[in-house]
């Protein structure tokens, strides 16, 4: 009797310790923001890390992480524009098109399936629906951004108009500059 219940302890403790790691999504659709989910002590918001294709909160300025930047007149704090930023060590985005139909900007965005290395710039300038992005981590892996909708406005819980964008993406991890799908 002992022996059983020593070997169900044992099963037990195996069992609950071992947990898969989620792996990493390499597409999908996702809406970051800049509302902040702390301002104590710091003002901290949510945005996309690439690598893992999750919203996370981005507490340090972690790496390879896409957040949205809201860009407002200096006098009434008017919404002017929205812009995307990473704090990584190299320029980072590239405005791959802007389109003038929803179809458009998904047939670009499904049939660009390698690129050469562009001129990438650090920030990702004046985010709009129809647009396809390119993205490059700090490592040197890529991932291709359609632009599906923005709001940009004031809103009378936040000190600075809110700003949001809701994408479809396709992360390469091998670091190839040809995407899978």
């Amino acid at each position: 009797m002992k022996a059983l219940l020593y070997s169900l302890a044992v099963a037990t403790i195996i069992f609950s310790g071992c947990k898969k790691e989620p792996q990493p999504l390499y597409s999908g659709t996702i809406t970051i923001n800049n509302k902040p989910v702390s301002t104590t002590p710091t003002y901290i918001v949510e945005g996309f890390h690439v690598p893992t294709g999750k919203k996370v909160a981005d507490i340090n300025n972690g790496r390879d992480i896409i957040s949205v930047v809201s860009v407002f007149g200096p006098a009434d704090y008017t919404p002017v524009k929205i812009n995307f930023l990473t704090n990584n060590f190299k320029d980072a985005f590239f405005r791959f098109g802007e389109f003038l139909s929803p179809q458009e900007a998904i047939d670009s965005f499904n049939n660009l399936k390698q690129f050469t290395n562009p001129a990438w710039t650090e920030l990702g300038d004046s985010v709009v629906p129809n647009q396809v992005w390119l993205y490059r981590t700090e490592d040197d892996r890529y991932a291709k951004i359609r632009i599906i909708s923005t709001v940009h406005e004031k809103r009378p819980d936040m000190p600075r108009p809110y700003a949001e964008c809701t994408f479809e993406w396709v992360f390469q991890p091998d670091g190839t500059m040809s995407f899978p799908k």
